[in-house]
């Protein structure tokens, strides 16, 4: 297993795999996700601890990561979504 288990997360919500990354207009890390979805991964230690969102080859490497997709759950629509800059 990884340092990154969102295990609990994925009680209720939809696994999806992640596509791609943007920053937000905060300059935090947005996940792309193969639903159309969008979903902030911060590294927010000592809540959330996600090293691997600070540097490009992290976020690479999670490339078709499975995340919980709440907004699938909750049929949202997709959301809109800038040029990826993973």
């Amino acid at each position: 297993m990884t340092e990154f288990d969102e295990s609990t997360e994925q009680d209720a919500t939809k696994p999806q795999p992640i596509l791609g990354f943007h920053t937000d207009d905060e300059g935090h890390w947005v996940s792309q996700l193969a639903c159309g979805h969008n979903q902030h991964v911060r590294h927010d230690p000592p809540l959330v601890t996600r090293n691997w969102v600070l540097t490009q080859q992290g976020r690479d490497t999670m490339i078709g990561y499975h995340l919980g997709c709440k907004k699938c759950i909750d049929g949202a629509p997709a959301d809109d979504r800038p040029e990826t800059n993973a």
